[in-house]
């Protein structure tokens, strides 16, 4: 697959955090299409504000006259739109905001074909190409421990796969995936299921980047797998926001003091080597041996070029042995590109795994 190093998020479309008039949004995807030099790439989901942010992509593309073989479209399946029952949403509450519309998971081969035929309706006329079971992670710990539900939820996993594949082979769609947060989900899945494409989210980012993510990322690169790092700014945390993993969280609580106090740290070695935090958590996130592409989102249209700088140029070597030295990072993506006999399975050559972090 060929993708470019930077993917347009679509969530800022569906109301994340907060609410976007019309013309705004159109103006967003306006400024995706011109500055992504070919075809812009979106990553999108019926999670994103309950279907809304597949509905305002797709008429913001009509209104802009864009032509559907022009954009490539990344639809991740699992969430189907539902009435609002309450004031707010029900499945990430506090999070979305102005939303019209609830959603419930449905992951199963039926659940999965809804989901796919309803994207498509809200889209109203633009078809995605790489498609996906998106949150397996949540639907598998929804089952609360229990291991018989567990066992069954996992088999209704593989049977939604089974459909997306089944896409595939009509034609229908080019690419099969999988996004999720919790990255050992993904590895599980992958021992059963051969896909095209992953993306992890909130998992390798320069606050968060266990080892054993790094090798299973390289292992996919090696296998022809596309990875996607995306939500390598934990929500917005890690540049100025106060929300943490799709979580509002404040000083004061003992559970959410450390990552203050951790981010405040990270704050003064940029602003002592002139790093933007934004440019800090993209490059780490895109120079992971074997990550082919970031996906990145914003709420402003004069942000999208901005974005698409971060991805490029390099940062200084001392800022990242700075960041090591306070113990803010475990190991740094230039280090990490000179692994070359990396093995799988966690299992790095003597004298070549970093350190944990």
């Amino acid at each position: 697959m060929e993708l470019p190093r930077v993917i347009f998020g679509t969530s800022g479309l569906g109301n994340l955090f907060v609410p976007l008039d019309e013309e705004t949004k159109t103006k967003i995807v306006e400024a995706c299409v011109l500055e992504s030099g070919g075809q812009a790439v979106f990553d999108s989901a019926g999670k994103y504000g309950a279907g809304l942010a597949l509905e305002v992509l797709g008429g913001a593309l009509r209104r802009l006259n864009i032509a559907p073989e022009d954009v490539v479209i990344m639809n991740k399946l699992g969430w189907l739109r539902s009435p609002l029952k309450g004031r707010e949403p029900t499945f990430e509450p506090g999070v979305w905001k102005d939303l019209r519309h609830d959603a419930v998971q449905k992951i199963s081969y039926d659940g999965i074909m809804e989901c796919y035929e309803q994207g498509n309706e809200l889209l109203g006329g633009y078809l995605p190409k790489m498609v996906s079971v998106h949150d397996p992670d949540e639907y598998l710990a929804a089952a609360g421990g229990h291991q018989a539900l567990e066992d069954q939820r996992y088999q209704d996993i593989l049977d939604a796969y089974e459909a997306l594949f089944d896409l595939k082979r009509q034609g229908l769609v080019s690419a099969v995936g999988l996004g999720a947060k919790d990255w050992r989900v993904i590895k599980r899945i992958l021992r059963d299921v051969s896909l095209d494409w992953v993306m992890f989210a909130n998992s390798m980012t320069v606050k968060s980047h266990p080892w054993e993510l790094a090798y299973l990322i390289r292992e996919l690169a090696d296998r022809g797998v596309t990875v996607i790092n995306s939500a390598v700014f934990h929500s917005g945390f890690l540049v100025g926001s106060d929300y943490f993993d799709y979580r509002l969280i404040s000083r004061g609580d003992p559970a959410a003091d450390p990552l203050f106090r951790w981010r405040e740290e990270f704050f003064a070695v940029c602003h002592a080597f002139h790093v933007s935090p934004a440019a800090a958590c993209v490059q780490f996130a895109l120079n992971v041996p074997g990550v082919k592409s970031i996906a990145l989102q914003s709420s402003d249209p004069r942000r999208v070029k901005e974005n698409l700088e971060l991805a490029s140029g390099r940062l200084a070597d001392e800022f990242w042995q700075a960041l090591k030295e306070r113990k803010l990072m475990g190991f740094d993506p230039l280090a990490m590109a000179k692994w070359q006999d990396i093995k799988v399975a966690g299992r790095p050559v003597a004298g070549s795994h970093p350190q944990r972090s």
